[in-house]
C-alpha cells in the first residue's frame, strides 16, 4: 500500500513538473526585467507598492535611476472607481461596484517590450449605512486585494518576456 501511494506522489510530481506548474506568485523572471526601474505619477498608490513587492519578491532588484536600469516599467494610469449597483426603497445605496485600472508599458535599451496595456478588476460589496465604519474598511481591503491580483497579472506579463 505505501508503495503504490508513494508511486501515485512520484507520477503526480513529475506530471506537474512537466507541464510548467509553479506556485503562485513566483513566475521566473527574463534577465531584462531583473533591474527594472518602476516610473510611476502616484509612486505610493495600492498598485505600485504591490507591483514593487512582487518584483522584489521574484528577484527583480529595482533601480533607483531609471539610466542604471534594464527596463522602464511605465505605469500610465493607476485609478479606482465606484459606482452605485443597487438602491433601497429609501434611495440609500445596497451594493457598490469597485474597479480598479492600471496601464502600463515597459521599454528597455529604447525599444517598446510591452506596448501600452490595460488591465482592470471589478468586484461589488454590498453596503449598509449602519455599518459604515466595517464597510469602509471592506472596501480598504478589496482595493489592496484587487491591486496585488494587477500586479500579479503585471509580473505574469512580465514573465512571458
Amino acid at each position: 500500500m505505501r508503495v503504490r501511494a508513494a508511486c501515485i506522489v512520484a507520477c503526480a510530481t513529475v506530471l506537474l513538473g512537466g507541464c510548467g506548474f509553479h506556485l503562485q506568485g513566483r513566475a521566473p523572471l527574463p534577465a531584462v526585467v531583473r533591474a527594472p526601474y518602476l516610473e510611476a505619477p502616484d509612486r505610493q498608490s495600492e498598485f505600485v507598492r504591490s507591483l514593487r513587492r512582487a518584483l522584489s519578491s521574484n528577484g527583480a532588484q529595482l533601480a533607483r535611476e531609471s539610466d542604471r536600469s534594464s527596463a522602464v516599467i511605465s505605469v500610465l494610469r493607476d485609478s479606482f472607481t465606484r459606482r452605485v449597483l443597487s438602491v433601497s426603497v429609501n434611495n440609500q445605496p445596497n451594493e457598490y461596484e469597485i474597479t480598479y485600472t492600471v496601464s502600463f508599458s515597459v521599454n528597455a535599451a529604447g525599444r517598446e517590450l510591452l506596448l501600452p496595456q490595460e488591465l482592470a478588476v471589478t468586484r461589488t460589496y454590498s453596503f449598509d449605512e449602519r455599518l459604515l465604519l466595517a464597510k469602509g474598511h471592506e472596501e480598504d481591503d478589496l482595493r489592496a486585494d484587487m491591486a496585488r491580483d494587477l500586479a500579479d497579472m503585471v509580473l505574469r506579463r512580465l514573465a512571458r518576456l
